[in-house]
């Protein structure tokens, strides 16, 4: 399974817009951990689906997002429920960590 790009102009259509909460994957190709915590992402999108989207966004290639949303370290999860940032997490971990994080994070949203 292959994550969904987003860009600068599909952004709103396809995180505030979505349905659902969607965790957002600031990243670039320069970056040594953001290419650590992508097979640690797909692997969460692929049992999550239905109940999560995972997207990325290349900030080098789409810098007016990342801009919009105050991302200053790669890489920088941000997870997004009704269009709005309720969860942001930077730098890589270990996949159990994160799925930790984020069902806290979206238990407490009230996902």
């Amino acid at each position: 399974m292959s994550l969904l790009s987003v860009t600068d102009d599909t952004f709103a259509a396809e995180v505030l817009r979505r349905e659902g909460p969607v965790l957002v994957d600031f990243w670039a190709q320069w970056c040594p951990p953001c290419h650590m915590i992508a097979p640690v992402l797909e692997e969460i999108a692929a049992e999550r689906a239905g109940s999560l989207t995972i997207v990325k966004v290349n900030s080098d290639e789409n810098p007016v997002v990342a801009r919009d949303f105050q991302v200053m370290s790669l890489p920088t999860l941000m997870l997004f429920r009704n269009g709005e940032p309720i969860r942001s997490y930077v730098g890589a971990r270990p996949k159990a960590r994160l799925l930790a994080e984020l069902d806290d994070a979206l238990e407490a949203s009230g996902v």
